[in-house]
């Protein structure tokens, strides 16, 4: 290397080749929709060195987040669009995640057969669905005195879950989708 290499600004691709910047970059691609607390739990970076990299990472477009009104969610560029974001947000999230998974295999439930199933209190399993409806994914009609609720594409989270599988570690769901697949 001469003198003139050593004194000129590397070139913006070139900058991609740092270690750091490309490890978060593939633990993000391997793990779409991984929080900023994640990504600073599994890469044990400083916490403001990570804020760094994630900044000229969706700077330049190289990632985008996604709010899903308690984490900041990162996910590679281009990748995913905005509702498959959603349902990678909820997806990430262990209840909501649930959730999804019995309306993806049951068809549409009340809140009281979905707290049942989960062994959770109605307020809770309400809560969730109304993150949900929010976020776009489930539907809900009045069945008499109770309201069922089901997905709006439950393909789309088949397909999503299917893809992403080994980044959610959850054997309930799991066997849950096990039983839609035998089907």
């Amino acid at each position: 290397m001469t003198d003139g290499d050593q004194n000129r600004e590397p070139e913006p691709e070139a900058e991609l080749e740092l270690r750091s910047r490309r490890t978060i970059y593939q633990h993000v691609r391997a793990n779409p929709g991984i929080h900023f607390r994640a990504l600073l739990d599994e890469l044990e970076y400083a916490q403001g060195t990570l804020q760094y990299h994630l900044r000229w990472l969706t700077d330049r477009g190289l990632l985008e987040e996604s709010d899903d009104g308690k984490y900041t969610r990162y996910y590679p560029a281009e990748e995913f669009d905005e509702a498959d974001q959603a349902v990678m947000n909820a997806l990430r999230r262990e209840y909501a995640r649930r959730i999804v998974a019995h309306l993806a295999v049951e068809g549409a439930l009340s809140t009281a057969e979905l707290s049942e199933r989960l062994d959770r209190s109605p307020s809770t399993v309400s809560w969730h669905l109304s993150k949900l409806e929010d976020a776009d994914l489930v539907t809900k009609e009045r069945r008499g005195r109770s309201v069922e609720y089901q997905l709006r594409d439950p393909e789309r989270v088949q397909y999503l879950y299917a893809v992403h599988r080994r980044t959610f570690t959850d054997r309930v769901v799991d066997r849950l989708f096990e039983l839609w697949d035998s089907y």
